[in-house]
């Protein structure tokens, strides 16, 4: 089994590029089967959850060229199965963004029920509800959800919650229905937005995404595009917060500033200096760290996909902080971890209380989760002595090449396979 192996103790510093946002490039993927003509999307990130989702469609028909390691060139006139259930698509979450994509326009689908990372409930039922207002009938059965509909007509729907992946289907499906559709209470976030504005660039009529009322005006088909996805937000969070915990001076570079004012506002709060240009964010942290508090929110409120990042900072901060997880009931599991470096931090239902800690020092950690195990490398790189995290399958669900972009920074980390070879890495870094 793989792990990253980590002598902590040095800042990093340089400048990092930051990749194609994974959150976007997964929905855009599956709206990219929604025409007969080819789709060329570009700044693609090379990450697992991208590639299990490109190969479920490839085992669909959907013919795919990548030009490079970041830009590929989709076919879907050729699909000849509507139903998904490969055993690797159940791995990830975003297996259901398919079946917004393929019922909108094959007005059919069956797709497996999602996996991804425990980290808490994550209920369809604004999905369901989405596509039952559009006139499709939905069941799950023999662990598929099975959508099908004789025609889909545009509808008034409300979320009962802000639901970024039900916005996306609802938007996709609705995309090709008749008539106009309203969705109110919508979610807002920068991959919702992208997802829109690649979808008006085949074709569709869509307005107010970025706002919690989107409309739809439903076409009879869409046309083939050429699409730049946006900047990752989360990673680009997440290396601004390695720069604050190890001390640290990063620019983080091909970013969108506005998509990272909530995790900038705490950043500056909790000591940091950030400067800020048009398409770079420079985080120097020369100061102790403060304590402050935390609640995640939906965009533009603090991400819960940044949670983790910042409770490995505020652990290292001088005070009491208390971060508040809203979106998710399980987003804590990686405390016990931090705890095992030397964390003190006390859990009680969704809220985090943390008594900042002169150091962590080193221990062998498992990675719950995506985030929760980039959060813990970045506790292994303030760490004192060797860190191990296991379990890294799930980092690089969501991060390209993360050990060799901090190596890059000066991190001292390897990828190691075997007891060998981390012995080999302890030897070397002393």
């Amino acid at each position: 089994m793989e792990q990253y192996a980590i002598r902590g103790g040095s800042p990093l510093v340089g400048e990092v590029e930051i990749g194609g946002a994974k959150n976007a490039a997964l929905p855009i993927l599956a709206a990219s089967l929604m025409t007969d003509e080819t789709v060329h999307i570009e700044n693609m990130p090379d990450v697992r959850d991208t590639n299990v989702l490109l190969e479920a469609m490839r085992g669909i028909g959907v013919l795919e060229k990548r030009i490079d390691r970041h830009s590929v060139t989709l076919n879907a006139s050729q699909v000849h199965s509507l139903v998904v259930e490969d055993d690797n698509i159940k791995m990830i979450r975003a297996s259901y963004y398919l079946l917004g994509a393929l019922l909108g326009k094959y007005r059919q689908a069956q797709v497996a029920l999602p996996g991804g990372c425990d980290i808490g409930s994550r209920a369809i039922d604004q999905h369901i509800k989405g596509f039952r207002a559009l006139g499709a009938e939905v069941r799950i059965e023999h662990g598929l959800i099975k959508t099908r509909a004789e025609r889909l007509v545009g509808s008034h729907i409300y979320m009962d919650c802000v639901s970024v992946g039900a916005t996306i289907n609802v938007m996709m499906a609705a995309t090709l229905a008749e008539g106009q559709t309203i969705i109110e209470n919508s979610a807002k976030e920068p991959h919702v937005v992208d997802l829109a504005n690649f979808l008006n660039s085949m074709g569709a009529n869509i307005k107010g995404a970025g706002t919690d009322v989107i409309r739809i005006k439903g076409v009879s088909k869409l046309h083939g595009s050429e699409y730049t996805i946006i900047p990752d937000q989360i990673e680009a969070g997440t290396f601004m917060f390695a720069a604050a915990v190890t001390k640290g001076d990063v620019t983080v570079k091909n970013v969108i500033p506005k998509h990272l004012e909530s995790i900038s506002a705490k950043l500056l709060e909790i000591g940091c200096e950030i400067e800020e240009t048009d398409d770079a964010m420079r985080v120097v942290c020369s100061k102790p760290l403060r304590h402050t508090h935390v609640k995640t929110l939906p965009y533009p409120g603090f991400p819960t996909d940044m949670q983790p990042q910042i409770t490995v900072a505020l652990g290292l901060s001088s005070g009491t902080s208390i971060v508040t997880e809203t979106i998710f009931e399980n987003r804590f599991k990686y405390v016990e971890e931090l705890i095992r470096m030397g964390a003190d931090i006390k859990v009680e239902g969704t809220t985090a209380i943390i008594d900042g800690v002169e150091k962590y020092t080193g221990a062998t950690l498992y990675a719950p989760d995506l985030r929760a195990g980039s959060a813990l490398v970045i506790a292994g790189l303030a760490a004192e002595g060797i860190t191990v995290v296991d379990n890294i399958h799930y980092i690089e669900r969501g991060y390209e090449d993360f050990h060799l972009k901090l190596r890059a920074l000066g991190a001292q980390i390897e990828k190691v396979s075997s007891e060998r070879e981390l012995q080999k890495f302890k030897l070397k870094v002393g």
